[in-house]
């Protein structure tokens, strides 16, 4: 989130409004509200077993703020289909695998037990269906012999700060072409 914060100056097309958690002890609304960013936390627990009221408190805030773009980073909430059917087509996620593969949670531990020699991060437009809607961009990089699931996830995050502001600034200029970096470039 903060690479996103901290790439959008200058000639970036685009301009943070609000950064919102549905933890509001999230250390990223501090930091957002030290560079100047509304912030609205929507804490998920009192809603539990209660999507669509969940959903409905965090329509609030983001109406009121008017963003044009979604950028989900971390919000481990599944959204459901009327949710995301109204910010269809303007609504990112990164994802900490190659997608299609390796959906959901766990991914690189996931990616180490299958053998994969490659892993990375994407990121994708967001649909009802989880982890899979269209993809903007890749970043790719080669497993190292032995290593763990934690040194593996330290590295494809270095990939995500790099990838998810170049795709957010191509998506924002109308840009749709998938984006795809190795961790060498």
């Amino acid at each position: 989130m903060l690479a996103l914060l901290d790439s959008m100056t200058g000639d970036h097309p685009a301009r943070p409004c609000l950064v919102m958690s549905n933890d509001p002890d999230a250390p990223g609304l501090a930091r957002a509200a030290e560079r100047g960013v509304p912030v609205a936390a929507v804490d998920h627990r009192p809603f539990k077993g209660d999507r669509p009221a969940f959903e409905a408190a965090l329509m609030e805030p983001l109406v009121a703020a008017r963003p044009d773009i979604l950028c989900l980073a971390g919000f481990m909430r599944v959204l459901t289909e009327g949710f995301v059917s109204h910010w269809q087509g303007r609504m990112l996620n990164i994802h900490p695998s190659l997608l299609p593969k390796f959906k959901g949670l766990n991914t690189h531990a996931r990616a180490l037990e299958a053998g994969e020699a490659e892993h990375g991060c994407s990121v994708h437009e967001v649909t009802a269906a989880l982890d899979d809607g269209p993809l903007l961009g890749q970043a790719r990089l080669q497993v190292c012999p032995g290593e763990t699931p934690e040194a593996l996830a330290g590295r494809v995050l270095r990939l995500e700060h790099r990838l998810y502001p170049m795709v957010l600034r191509r998506f924002a200029a109308g840009e749709r072409k998938p984006v795809m970096l190795t961790e060498g470039d």
